[in-house]
């Protein structure tokens, strides 16, 4: 098996971002370090890949970030951990965002174009046929959404979903609903998922509302509207799975405009936690966004550095966050 930069890394004991720099000539480190990387490189038979140099001499010194949607919580807190590990590399960072998910294609191609960057973070977008046959050929890192041809980072969303709503089941709660998008993107149907998991295995019956708030379902409005819906039916359920922590905060919203408040009439449980989640009491599931972030830059400098590397899918595992909107029923 051939050695890769990660190998030297771990040697060296420094960053892969750091062996990057230094394999390619990069004067931003410390000399030292620069010569316990050459040594461990050439100690463990490091053979640099020909393609890759000859890409690394002809260099643009930027990456680009294509995110379907730039006003979202979950697509800002990546960007944060993108741009604190792009910031400890020798790239700059290009973000093309679209104002609709349906129009994140031309963003793609933009960032694809020849000489605008050298490697592409694209987050939250399937691989389908026409995207496979743009990407050809080029560096790609996948966040949010997985594909064997690439380097991905996820999260475990049904894992997510189940945690969510068995955590409703054990507090004592009978009538669970579950509010999603529509249409229903791959992580919102695994969440889903992964409550009818929960209720089928304690014998209950899913309730699903929906919102088809545009251009994004993961919103406010979204949450308000499929909330309003469940509170109009005959017989309105006690708990509510949310697919996201920005819909549940509008959710949360039409609950007091009814005169209902978490967990008293209806306990509730969210997705992501944001930074608001804290502050306004909301259980939830903690995904990594930042670290999902930050990793992939790391992979994409690797990557670049090493472009015969095999593909990696990382998916991290969520975590229930509880908090006073899902207290336990008394």
């Amino acid at each position: 098996m051939s050695v890769t930069i990660y190998d030297i890394a771990a040697e060296a004991e420094v960053s892969i971002a750091t062996v990057s720099r230094v394999l390619n000539g990069s004067p931003r480190v410390a000399k030292a370090t620069r010569a316990r990387v050459h040594r461990v490189a050439e100690r463990m038979g490091y053979q640099p890949h020909a393609l890759a140099q000859s890409l690394a001499r002809q260099t643009t010194g930027l990456v680009s970030a294509v995110i379907p949607v730039l006003t979202n919580d979950f697509y800002m807190e990546v960007l944060r951990g993108i741009q604190d590990a792009v910031a400890q590399s020798d790239f700059d960072l290009l973000v093309y965002a679209a104002s609709d998910p349906e129009h994140v294609d031309g963003q793609l191609a933009r960032a694809l174009q020849r000489g605008r960057a050298e490697g592409v973070l694209l987050l939250s977008t399937p691989v389908d046929a026409a995207r496979r046959e743009l990407l050809n050929g080029s560096t790609v890192v996948l966040l949010d959404v997985a594909d064997a041809a690439f380097d991905s980072f996820t999260v475990d969303n049904s894992l997510g979903g189940y945690l969510a709503t068995h955590h409703l089941l054990e507090n004592g709660f009978q009538r669970i609903a579950h509010i999603s998008v529509v249409p229903e993107p791959l992580p919102a149907r695994e969440r889903r998922a992964g409550y009818e998991r929960a209720l089928a295995e304690a014998g209950r019956t899913p309730l699903i509302a929906a919102s088809d708030q545009r251009p994004y379902g993961f919103s406010e409005a979204a949450g308000y509207e499929a909330m309003t819906a469940l509170l109009a039916l005959p017989e309105r359920p006690d708990a509510v799975f949310i697919a996201s922590d920005a819909q549940a905060l509008g959710a949360l919203s039409a609950l007091r405009e009814a005169g209902l408040s978490a967990p008293h009439d209806m306990a509730v449980v969210g997705f992501d936690d944001i930074k608001v989640a804290e502050v306004v009491g909301l259980s939830t599931v903690r995904q990594p966004m930042h670290e999902m972030g930050r990793l992939a830059v790391e992979r994409l400098v690797a990557r670049l550095a090493d472009s015969q590397a095999p593909p990696i899918q990382h998916v991290f595992s969520p975590t229930l966050v509880v908090r006073a909107s899902s207290a336990r029923r008394v």
